[in-house]
């Protein structure tokens, strides 16, 4: 017996199959694209940055390290590591490696400026060259971007005792806060107490961690330099009186 199958349903499915096989065959038949071809590269253009780089290398570079471990560089602002940089606050410019070093330094001399002694323009020396720094000490910091000289006339290196009590209080409450990042040259074999520098190698996560602290307390009211620090609280003193004996 034959089922009645309404017309209209017939003529739909022959439709569908009439369709599904016009798009079948026209995606067999359609022909593939080629694989577009790679442009061959600009020579002249490669041996002109390859030109750069060796200039820049032999402009900037030394290929000497300073005493805590940094390369130093023979000029700023040149596309190396050491550019100008304000300190906030202060008529100051530095000459300091950007980046993390940038914001601890900075944050050194905001503190003395705000609580040792205020600072006007030529009393802090940043960054110098490597042919005016003694390289077996402390001071050949400066040539990589990583030291300054707060004051150095008036703290001449190879003299001690420079400081007030209360003011060298401060001063090594300020190194506590640095967690032993920075070292005062104060307390080096042959002193310089203007001389405040990085203590660590290049990628130590101290020098990280700590800027990540710094840069914490700026969105912090009450935290940082330039608010009240009282350095005779008994945590405080505690902290820069341990700090002193692990940095003696």
């Amino acid at each position: 017996m034959t089922a009645n199958i309404p017309r209209r349903s017939v003529l739909r499915r022959a439709i569908g199959i009439v369709a599904g096989a016009t798009i079948g065959s026209q995606v067999i038949a359609t022909p593939g694209h080629a694989v577009t071809a790679t442009p061959a590269p600009d020579l002249d253009a490669l041996r002109r940055l390859t030109q750069d780089a060796r200039d820049r290398e032999a402009r900037v570079r030394t290929g000497t390290v300073s005493k805590n471990g940094w390369e130093m560089e023979k000029v700023v602002n040149n596309r190396g590591s050491i550019y100008s940089r304000p300190v906030p606050g202060t008529p100051l410019e530095i000459q300091v490696r950007m980046g993390d070093i940038e914001l601890i330094l900075v944050h050194t001399i905001s503190r003395f400026h705000y609580e040792i002694h205020a600072l006007g323009e030529g009393d802090v020396v940043s960054w110098r060259t490597p042919a005016s720094v003694r390289r077996h000490l402390a001071e050949s910091n400066q040539a990589s971007g990583t030291a300054v000289q707060i004051r150095p006339d008036s703290y001449p290196s190879g003299a001690s005792g420079g400081f007030f009590p209360l003011e060298e209080l401060t001063l090594r409450d300020i190194l506590a806060d640095c967690e032993g990042v920075v070292r005062w040259g104060g307390d080096d074999r042959t002193p310089d107490e203007s001389l405040f520098y990085i203590d660590v190698p290049p990628h130590d996560q101290r020098l990280t961690s700590l800027a990540d602290k710094l840069r914490g307390w700026a969105f912090t009211p009450g935290q940082g330099a330039g608010t009240l620090i009282d350095p005779l609280l008994p945590e405080r003193l505690e902290a820069a009186k341990r700090l002193a004996g692990q940095q003696a």
